[in-house]
Formats: C-alpha cells, sequence, structure tokens
C-alpha cells in the first residue's frame, strides 16, 4: 500500500507575473481553490494521507492555508456561516502535511532529493503541486493500482500533439496491453522530428526509494539544474519502469490560456456558477 505522497511546490512561477510575485502559482484558484488543493484532495481520494510538500521562499501562503485560522473559524462562526466553516475546518484536516524547503532552486530532481529522509524506503507518489488531473478516477489511485500489481515503478503519460513534445519529457517504449508501456528511455523536451513517441509525462509519478542513488549520480543541467527525467532515464536501465495511460485530462495550467480555459471548465460544472456563466458565454459569443 503506498502512504506517503512528495508534492514539489517550490518554483518561482515567472509565467504568472506580476500575480505571483507576491503568491504562489499553486495557490492561484481554479474558481474558489487553490491548485494545491485539488493536488492535496486527490492524494487523499486516492488513499495517500502522509503528504511531504517541497517548498521555497515566498511559500508560507501554502502552509496557512492547510493550517487552521482560529481568527476566521470564530468570525465565521459567529456570523452563523456553518457551511463556510466546515469548508474551512475541512481543509486543514485533509491530511498530514508537512513540509521541507528547497534551500535553492535546483530543479524538480533536487526537489524529490529533499523528500529522501521524509520516504525513507518506502515507494512514495510525486504530484506536481501545480498540475491539476480532472479524472473520474484519481491519476494517483491509477497509478497505485498499477504499482500494486507490478512493484515497479510507474509514469502517469499523456498523448498529445507531435507539434508539443518539445515542451515535455517523452517517453520510448513499448505497449505492453492497452494503455501500459514498458519504458525503454525518456527524452527531455525532444523536437517533434526527433521525439521516439507522442507519449509526455503527466506530472505524477510512483516511484521506489531507489530513484534517490540516481538523483545523487545525475550531473546538473547547464542552467544548474537536475532534471528528474536525467534520474528516470538512468532508473530505467536499472530496473523494469512502466508508464499508464491517464485515463482523463491534465489540466494545462502552466499558461495563462490554458489557465483561463481550466477555470471556465471547471466553473461549467458546479451548480453556483454554471447556469450564469453559460448565458455570459453564449452573449459573448454572440459579440464576437
Amino acid at each position: 500500500m503506498i502512504r506517503k505522497a512528495v508534492i514539489p511546490a517550490a518554483g518561482f512561477g515567472t509565467r504568472f507575473l506580476p500575480a505571483t510575485k507576491s503568491q504562489p502559482k499553486e495557490m492561484l484558484p481554479i474558481v474558489d481553490t487553490p491548485v494545491i488543493q485539488y493536488v492535496v484532495e486527490e492524494a487523499v481520494q486516492a488513499g495517500i494521507a502522509d503528504l511531504l510538500m517541497i517548498i521555497g521562499k515566498g511559500k508560507r501562503s501554502i502552509e496557512e492555508h492547510f493550517d487552521r485560522s482560529f481568527h476566521l473559524e470564530s468570525q465565521l462562526e459567529s456570523k452563523g456561516k456553518t457551511e463556510e466553516l466546515e469548508a474551512m475546518r475541512r481543509i486543514s484536516e485533509l491530511a498530514d502535511i508537512h513540509f521541507v524547503w528547497q534551500k535553492e532552486m535546483r530543479g524538480l530532481g533536487d526537489a524529490v532529493y529533499c523528500a529522501r529522509h521524509h520516504v525513507a524506503d518506502e515507494p512514495f507518489a510525486v504530484l506536481l503541486g501545480d498540475t491539476v488531473i480532472d479524472s473520474a478516477k484519481p491519476a494517483a489511485g491509477q497509478l497505485t493500482e498499477l504499482y500494486e500489481e507490478l512493484q515497479q515503478p510507474v509514469i502517469l503519460l499523456e498523448q498529445v500533439e507531435p507539434a508539443k513534445v518539445s515542451l515535455y519529457g517523452v517517453i520510448d517504449g513499448e505497449e505492453i496491453r492497452p494503455g501500459v508501456y514498458r519504458i525503454r528511455d525518456f527524452v527531455e523536451k525532444p523536437t517533434p522530428e526527433k521525439a521516439p513517441s507522442n507519449l509526455v509525462i503527466a506530472g505524477r509519478y510512483l516511484l521506489t526509494p531507489d530513484v534517490f542513488e540516481h538523483i545523487e549520480q545525475t550531473m546538473p543541467s547547464g542552467d544548474g539544474e537536475i532534471q528528474l527525467t536525467e534520474a528516470l532515464k538512468s532508473l530505467a536501465r536499472s530496473r523494469p519502469v512502466y508508464g499508464l495511460k491517464l485515463e482523463g485530462k491534465r489540466c494545462d495550467i502552466g499558461n495563462k490560456e490554458g489557465f483561463i480555459r481550466t477555470n471556465i471548465e471547471f466553473a461549467l460544472k458546479r451548480d453556483d456558477t454554471a447556469e450564469n456563466l453559460r448565458q455570459f458565454i453564449k452573449q459573448l459569443a454572440e459579440k464576437i
């Protein structure tokens, strides 16, 4: 059984400046809920309740979001706002959340390496703190199921348009059954002409603790970052590594247009916003 998850959330979020000058990109809201809360809830729905967040400078608001706010709770209680009060308390009770600081921004591989003492000798999930996945079954749950069967590392994959592979880590592998791949190699951000496939890493991993040895041996790239993809390349040479094609949709919130689209899509699923927003979109479409 997978008990622990690591959530890297230390990046600067420069593509969302100036909004991220004073707040983490992981705290940007999808309607009224921070991105990182969706990530935490995904882990909890998959049965993982021991979470370690890797944070950096300027990320204190993430800690505060998952802590109790007694002053706010008192205000809500005094005003009889029972529903809001329960929602606020629920956030602080979602899981056992721990925090560790990534002292320098040295890439995703280094961020995951910061979790080695907390993880110890257990397999663990990695859920990127700025990636939301919309699926009927939690993406982390999809990975844990396959891990329980294979007892080997599993990487969540998404099929993208060939023109977009240069934005991601891409796998070279063989489909051994529908949706499951034996991975031979990883290629970080290849050109479409050199990409071995259009199956890319979708921001979710189920890893074994020996990955830390491979991260430790990974040389920094030209920009000084330690790439997790490079460590996974090494891991795949030492043991079987599998890929699982996502059943669902990875919401592209890494850019402004994708972030806006995701907000609209999620708002259209909510009873309190869907109808008015639908009417607004129809009116707006008539003017375009």
